[in-house]
Parts: C-alpha cells; sequence; structure tokens
C-alpha cells in the first residue's frame, strides 16, 4: 500500500483502493470504528464477496462520545483471534475519515505497521444539501453493504 514515514505512520487511501487491498491480500482486514447505533442504523461493509467479515470495534461510544481507553487492546485481541500478524494490512474506517484516522493512529503506535485509513469513509463528506452517502464513501461508488 502507501508508503510510510516511520513505523507509527498512518497513510489514506480511498475506498477503492481500500477494496482491492482486501481483495489482494487475504489476512488484510477492514476495521469499521463506527459505534453500534451507526452499524445497525446506516449499514456495516459487506466483505462476504472476500470471504471476510468486517472487524467492528467501536472507536467512541454512543451517546457520550467519549473515546474507549481500552479500544487499542479489544482490537489487538480481535485480531489476534483472527490471526491478525503486526505487519497484515489494517484499513480502518469510519462515517467519513475522522475517527479511523485516530483509531489507525493508535494502532501503529500499538505496534501495527501496515495501518491504512480510509479517508472517505463509509458514507463520505457532506453534499451541498448537508447529506452523506451520495458523494465518494463505500456507500456511494457501490462496494457492498448489508443493514447491521
Amino acid at each position: 500500500m502507501g508508503a510510510q514515514s516511520d513505523e507509527n505512520a498512518v497513510d489514506e487511501v480511498d475506498v477503492a483502493a481500500a477494496w482491492k487491498g482486501l481483495m489482494a491480500n487475504p489476512r488484510s482486514q477492514l476495521v469499521d470504528v463506527r459505534t453500534r447505533a451507526e452499524w445497525t442504523y446506516v449499514g456495516i461493509p459487506d466483505l462476504g464477496p472476500l470471504g471476510k467479515r468486517a472487524v467492528l470495534v467501536e472507536w467512541q461510544s454512543f451517546p457520550d462520545q467519549s473515546v474507549d481507553p481500552r479500544f487499542a487492546e479489544r482490537l489487538a485481541n480481535e485480531l489476534k483471534a483472527l490471526g491478525v500478524q503486526s505487519d497484515d494490512d489494517l484499513f480502518f474506517i469510519c462515517r467519513s475519515g475522522s475517527r479511523s484516522l485516530a483509531a489507525a493512529r493508535a494502532m501503529a503506535s500499538a505496534g501495527y505497521r501496515a495501518c491504512h485509513n480510509v479517508s472517505e469513509g463509509f458514507e463520505g463528506p457532506l453534499d451541498d444539501e448537508r447529506h452523506r452517502g451520495s458523494l465518494l464513501g463505500w456507500k456511494a461508488i457501490g462496494l457492498p453493504w448489508q443493514q447491521g
């Protein structure tokens, strides 16, 4: 994937590049750091066509929006259970790319060396009518997803 300047660097990839990375490397993982409410009501990436499932671990909880102090530990345990190694590609996604960047940086600091932020997120940026899901993002470009 993209070049990283140091061991804690996180690069930015668009959703198409993330999908290609997930398809090309059987050990790569998609980590969705949105809230349970978002997974349920907005939907989740469907990696079934790739023989995978998204790893769902909240970065912040709803409704108080506090960052989970055990996020890195919880995600590391999930990844270990899946047989993920510290140099496997991890693609982090949230609604629009902000929380996922923070989460990817946390995991890079925890020793994971191939963390990538999906900069467009699941829903992409706001359009002119202040709606998400029509410009860029996982859903907008037509990648598979399902209701949670």
